[in-house]
């Protein structure tokens, strides 16, 4: 079954991406700018995550912590859109090892390449 869609991460809507993030990924992070703790460790289904960073971006973004305060610090107006949240359904015919292998080819090829960073989190879902 196929499934693409693409949200903005926006502060007009209430929205932070340092708390989409840890959602995503199943963990506890801080988001510096509201002093909010996310913390989604007890999450479960969350099988895969990583951030892919394209060659000019900090090493220390492959901190999720890092990465998302730095977007959350660098956007400073009321209706800033500080990400975007990109979901889609893996063919259940491949193997996990093979959906994180297209999810991350996929990523790479159409956003790191371009000089984004990407925090990518394969959940199961069952289906």
């Amino acid at each position: 079954m196929y499934h693409f869609s693409v949200q903005i991460i926006g502060r007009s809507a209430g929205r932070s991406a340092v708390a989409a993030a840890a959602y995503r990924s199943g963990e506890k992070v801080t988001d510096e700018r509201t002093g909010l703790v996310h913390d989604y460790t007890r999450k479960q289904g969350v099988h895969h995550r990583v951030i892919l960073l394209p060659p000019s971006a900090p090493r220390a973004f492959f901190s999720r912590h890092e990465l998302w305060n730095a977007v959350e610090a660098k956007e400073t107006r009321k209706n800033s859109q500080t990400a975007r949240e990109i979901d889609f359904a893996l063919p259940i015919e491949l193997n996990r090892k093979d959906q994180i292998r297209l999810a991350r080819t996929f990523v790479r090829e159409v956003f790191v390449k371009a000089g984004m960073c990407a925090d990518l989190c394969l959940h199961d879902l069952h289906s």
